[in-house]
């Protein structure tokens, strides 16, 4: 598994969406990481110095895995971009059916049970 910069990452994403639009799925999975090893990370808190974190997200497809490291700096910009990506390719979700409201109100008073409590 390779770490990709951030507009690679988004474009194969992208490509991974559209393979997958008649049949399969894509997971995405987001961590907080500091991409350092434990080693290292208790050095830096016994020096006392603060440990910069890191959003690792992997994506895949059952196939294939891809992933990219975004830091604060950049988060807000990958965030725009991401949900312009999710947004552009969940069109092939089903709708959820919905109840009426006016007809279960109905089936409810002809059955004489009510949502709410009466008051007395």
């Amino acid at each position: 598994m390779v770490l990709l910069q951030l507009d690679p990452f988004l474009n194969e994403l992208t490509s991974m969406f559209e393979r997958s639009t008649d049949k399969g799925s894509v997971w995405v999975t987001l961590k907080r990481s500091s991409l350092k090893s434990k080693v290292q990370k208790n050095k830096l808190a016994t020096a006392g110095e603060p440990i910069e974190y890191r959003c690792l997200i992997r994506a895949t497809d059952g196939k294939k895995t891809i992933s990219t490291s975004v830091g604060p700096k950049d988060h807000q910009r990958f965030q725009a971009s991401y949900a312009t990506i999710l947004k552009a390719h969940m069109t092939a979700l089903k709708k959820r059916e919905r109840k009426d409201k006016k007809k279960s109100a109905e089936i409810d008073k002809r059955e004489g049970t009510s949502k709410r409590p009466k008051k007395s």
